[in-house]
């Protein structure tokens, strides 16, 4: 796994631990963290679709704390790692 697959791992973990605890505010700046290293990544492999993706769960990241919220960053981080994977597979 490459280092935009381990981030999109990390970044699902983080929304996922949001469910329990959703309004812990160290974990909202990780998950900020960890999409601004995707940014990086992304843009630096030709990934502009991960980068739209990333600025919706980045607004979404420093929303007030709420289910739809949650859903939306789990989904999100889902959408950013099904697109690694098919990139990794060649399907992209």
């Amino acid at each position: 796994m490459d280092d935009l697959g381990k981030l999109c791992a990390e970044g699902t973990q983080a929304a996922q631990y949001l469910w329990q605890v959703p309004d812990d505010a160290q974990v909202r700046r990780q998950i900020t963290d960890i999409l601004a290293k995707i940014a990086i990544h992304a843009q630096q492999q030709g990934r502009h679709e991960m980068g739209r993706i990333v600025d919706e769960l980045t607004t979404a990241a420093k929303a007030t704390p709420s289910p739809q919220q949650v859903d939306m960053l789990v989904d999100g981080f889902d959408r950013l790692t099904k697109l690694w994977q098919a990139a990794k597979s060649g399907l992209l």
